[in-house]
């Protein structure tokens, strides 16, 4: 590397195992760090949505000399295609995702895989009673097909009927809106075709109208989250409460250490199996065994059913490979850098990409096939075996930092800790604490991490802030794995950053399930992968029916404070569409029409009853959060003494 490179001040991370990575390195290997110091400066027309390259006449920029694109096409026409393009790009991530687990179930009752079971019929059940289906006398395998046949039909179909799985997870008043204003979505699959065909050049020009699409494209997206993460919990098991560790220090230079990258489950639960079974052949090549451990929403998967130590997240993927010590890193789909690939060439870490559709040149490739799921997951794990025998001791060096983790909190784990307190209505537990104004209300923290603002610090800021103004934390994705690593998901962050509300709300459920935990409850609730922002909403459905209100009306927001993906502003639109304040600690690329920016911010409240927040400073973004929780909280208290004074049936119609 020249010595410029090495002057780069890339320590862009509030990490310490990250920074202790970067600093050892000094720039000799190439990183993300540096390659976003390099970009600089970044080009505004991008940044701001205002560059157009839909067709080959491009690409148009907006500037005073040039107020329309080549075809006529404004800076509001613009900035509207580009944003629900990414929507659908998004929507497109999860629903491959939920596609694949949906194929693999079908293969499993055909017998052509022996390797998958139904591992939660409770799950299946619950399912089946959810979208419809009478579940009395049937066999499990008979009623997943007909739980499949439903899922195929929210894929695919093409008629008007709603989509089971989003009429069955949201409240009638949602639906009710969704018809009102047309974007009821026919499927997941018909709704991202129809969005990629109305952006096509010489389409759709009418800014509004390009904004509804995008608004039925993320409903789209959270049916298709929901079957992924429903289908998942079958097919794996519901996530339970499980106490594990995170950050570098969870690698051991004794063991072959395999790293699970990427958001697809179905093969990283086989390669946990795998090595389980392997302790033999890892003897056999002088290590003690065989430690998996996870990177971003794959590592989350594993993490919430198995016990899984989480690595890192997102935007340091590539520093755990300059340990020397990382034996494999086996990939699938989504947030997966390329870069890792050149990190590998500098030391014997072989990556494994394991789908036909996401591959990385120079890397190795064991093509996942569901019919021979184990036997794929033993494959990689003898490249890990053989690439053990190539390590360099010398050039080992671990960061001794890690941290306890308590996560597994699914819904039906979340609704089983509550019940402990009440068991004939779990939910009122939250509810009766925020009516009590011992809780400020809940949020909802998801979303990747950015390098446009320091790596972890947005994320740790606003959840210490959050939590010492009492608000009770659900967490998915990469802000789960700031949480996790930096010690923010455990009960030592409940004494030390929780404020006297919060605390006493968590105590409360520490003592009426003792015994029952293996742990005491930590201050950050981890709810799973990004796909399961979907199961993170449900426990806002489930508040607004206990309180008898639309979504819109309960004190339930959601903050992504490190935004950076696609499926980060899918995931962000549905929110808005489903009646959430949404924070976005990172200004999203559409400030460049007034219009379109005005629409997400102030129209959509009107409409929808949930909005975009952008704010990019941690502690300003506290404060807007907690603004609209109180705004709600107030509203509330409000309405029903409103309610309770002239006797009405209804609080209000009105957000």
């Amino acid at each position: 590397m020249s010595k410029e490179k090495k002057k780069v001040d890339n320590k862009r991370t509030v990490d310490p195992a990250a920074l202790e990575v970067l600093e050892r390195n000094d720039g000799q290997i190439e990183t993300a760090y540096d390659r976003y110091v390099q970009m600089q400066p970044q080009c505004n027309f991008g940044r701001t949505g205002v560059c157009c390259r839909i067709c080959l006449q491009g690409p148009c920029r907006i500037t005073k000399k040039a107020s329309k694109g080549i075809c006529g096409a404004h800076d509001y026409t613009i900035v509207a295609r580009n944003l629900i393009r990414a929507i659908n790009g998004g929507a497109g991530a999860h629903a491959d995702h939920g596609r694949h687990i949906i194929y693999t179930l079908i293969e499993m009752l055909e017998g052509r895989t022996l390797d998958y079971n139904i591992e939660d019929p409770a799950k299946l059940r619950r399912v089946a009673q959810n979208i419809g289906l009478t579940v009395e006398g049937k066999e499990e395998r008979e009623l997943l097909k007909e739980v499949l046949e439903v899922a195929m039909s929210d894929f695919t179909k093409i008629s008007d009927e709603p989509c089971r799985w989003l009429e069955a997870t949201v409240t009638e008043g949602r639906m009710k809106k969704f018809t009102d204003c047309n974007i009821q979505p026919r499927s997941v699959h018909t709704t991202i075709s129809e969005t990629m065909g109305q952006t096509h050049m010489g389409v759709d020009a009418d800014p509004v109208n390009l904004i509804f699409q995008g608004l039925k494209t993320a409903l789209a997206d959270y049916i298709g989250m929901h079957i992924a993460t429903d289908l998942s919990d079958i097919l794996f098991g519901t996530p339970k409460p499980v106490t594990s560790e995170a950050n570098f220090g969870v690698i051991d230079p004794e063991m072959v250490n395999i790293v699970l990258h990427g958001h697809n489950p179905l093969l990283s639960e086989m390669v946990v199996r795998a090595a389980r079974e392997m302790k033999a052949e890892a003897e056999a090549v002088g290590a003690k065994g065989i430690k998996c451990m996870g990177v971003c929403c794959t590592g989350n998967e594993v993490l919430m059913r198995q016990g899984v130590p989480l690595l890192t997240n997102f935007l340091s993927q590539e520093l755990p490979i300059m340990t020397g010590a990382i034996d494999a890193m086996v990939v699938d789909v989504q947030c997966i850098m390329p870069g890792i690939r050149a990190v590998a060439e500098c030391y014997h870490t072989r990556i494994i990409t394991t789908l036909s559709h996401s591959k990385i040149p120079g890397s190795y490739h064991v093509e996942f096939t569901e019919d021979q799921a184990m036997e794929k997951a033993r494959e990689i794990i003898n490249l890990a075996l053989e690439a053990y025998k190539e390590r360099i001791p010398d050039r080992i060096d671990i960061p001794q930092m890690k941290h306890k983790v308590t996560a597994g909190f699914s819904t039906e784990a979340v609704l089983d800790i509550f019940a402990a307190v009440n068991p004939d209505n779990p939910i009122k537990v939250l509810t009766d604490a925020i009516d009590a104004g011992q809780l400020r209300g809940v949020v909802l923290l998801a979303g990747c991490n950015n390098l446009r603002v320091l790596h972890d610090q947005s994320h740790a800021a606003v959840i210490k802030g959050l939590a010492a103004n009492d608000v009770f934390m659900v967490a998915t994705g990469c802000v789960a794995g700031t949480a996790a690593k930096l010690g923010l998901m455990n009960d030592e962050a409940v004494e030390k950053y929780a404020g006297e509300g919060l605390k006493a709300f968590i105590h409360k459920l520490d003592e009426a399930n003792a015994g029952k935990l293996n742990d005491k409850l930590p201050l950050v609730f981890h709810m799973g992968s990004c796909v399961d922002n979907s199961r993170a909403y449900d426990l806002n459905t489930l508040m607004a029916n206990e309180w008898g209100i639309d979504t819109p009306k309960v004190p339930y927001a959601a903050s992504a404070p490190e935004a950076m993906s696609e499926k980060a502003v899918s995931i962000g639109s549905w929110c808005v569409t489903l009646g959430m304040p949404t924070h976005v600690g990172v200004t999203p690329e559409i400030t460049g029409s007034a219009l379109v920016d005005g629409v997400v911010l102030q129209i959509a409240h009107d409409v929808y009853g949930g909005y975009f927040i952008w704010e990019e400073d941690p502690e300003k973004s506290v404060d807007v959060i907690l603004a609209a929780l109180d705004e709600r909280t107030w509203k509330l208290r409000v309405h029903r003494q409103a309610q309770e004074r002239y006797e009405t049936a209804t609080i209000s119609a009105g957000w």
